[in-house]
């Protein structure tokens, strides 16, 4: 992509860009950019992405329209001592937009699924600004309860869990708000006894933070083609709670007191990626050191040129993501693998 920088001011009508109306009453109008895969796909028969992995949809919280799409291979594992880790999986739409539903989301939760191979969990959260911050990290940690409860067969697992899926193996993964729902999800597990679920990964794609002060990168890419600073402005005004400005600790949790500071350096192993075509890519690139000074292990993967999302556009480029992802997954699996053989060892 071509450099978009500008020293004029934005021209840029971001309502229509991200095709929304906001109504009287604060909510939403969405004109869907992406098409949704409905349920009844999974029996149809078909060569595209939808096909690759089995999914269904669960309810998780129906008072507030939450359900999980879930999705496994076709293939079982070759016995059943191999079972597969489980990826909990949140999309990007900036916290306004999008839906678990969305098919590139979709897709590419049923490439994982198949191709790592996983058992992958997709929610659908809430939006904003029907439902500001922090509903959606609410939702996400319902989700991680939801699984702990599976685990532990409170009124049932969900046949496919209770057949594939390695507790002791979750990662969470998400790209732009995904992303951030993933850091501050992880966060907030870090006070739950998540037993016998074990978060051993946190993947984040091209996370969506930002601030008060504008970095070089934003100001580089102010016009932007995907993500011009009127549009991110707009979705964190919509995002966030009200009267609250973009150094919220959700925004910009790199300002935070030392308390929250104190927490990132519990977190578990990260994979973070970006691209330098990314208005965001520096406030990206300032999240890895604040978790590096802080002790954590992060995989910091950082491309030339690309954009905001590029793996949606760009199918060499998702195949990179997911070569990355499964790197990651693998160290980490084999890593849990490693300290259980050496703590039986020891007994």
């Amino acid at each position: 992509m071509e450099d978009q920088s500008s020293t004029s001011a934005p021209s840029i009508d971001p309502f229509k860009l991200l095709k929304i109306v906001q109504n009287p009453d604060g909510s939403l109008t969405r004109q869907s950019l992406f098409p949704s895969v409905s349920i009844t796909e999974e029996e149809s028969t078909g060569s595209n992405a939808s096909q690759l992995a089995f999914f269904k949809d669960i309810p998780l919280n129906p008072q507030n329209k939450t359900f999980i799409r879930l999705y496994r291979p076709p293939t079982p594992p070759p016995n059943t001592n191999h079972r597969l880790p489980l990826l909990i999986h949140f999309h990007g739409g900036g916290f306004i937009l999008f839906s678990a539903t969305s098919r590139p989301f979709h897709d590419a939760c049923s490439v994982k699924a198949v191709k790592l191979p996983a058992v992958v969990l997709s929610l659908e959260y809430r939006l904003a600004p029907e439902h500001r911050l922090p509903a959606a990290y609410d939702d996400a940690v319902e989700t991680i309860m939801w699984v702990r409860d599976q685990a532990m067969d409170v009124n049932g697992c969900d046949p496919w869990l209770k057949e594939y899926v390695d507790f002791s193996k979750c990662f969470l993964i998400g790209s732009s708000a995904g992303g951030n729902m993933v850091f501050h999800a992880a966060l907030r597990a870090l006070d739950i006894d998540t037993s016998p679920v074990k978060i051993i990964g946190l993947i984040m794609n091209q996370p969506y933070f930002s601030g008060v002060e504008r970095t070089e990168s934003e100001k580089r890419f102010v016009n932007d083609r995907i993500l011009p600073l009127p549009a991110n402005d707009l979705m964190w005004s919509l995002a966030l709670p009200e009267g609250a400005d973009r150094d919220h600790e959700f925004c910009n949790p790199m300002t935070a007191d030392g308390f929250l500071k104190e927490k990132m350096g519990r977190l578990t192993r990260c994979l973070v990626t970006g691209h330098g075509g990314d208005p965001l890519i520096d406030k990206q690139r300032e999240l890895v050191k604040v978790l590096e000074a802080r002790g954590v292990d992060v995989v910091a993967e950082f491309a030339e040129g690309g954009c905001h999302g590029i793996e949606i556009f760009d199918p060499l480029k998702a195949e990179a993501l997911l070569k990355s992802v499964k790197e990651f997954v693998d160290t980490c699996c084999r890593c849990v693998n490693y300290e259980s053989a050496a703590a039986k060892s020891t007994l």
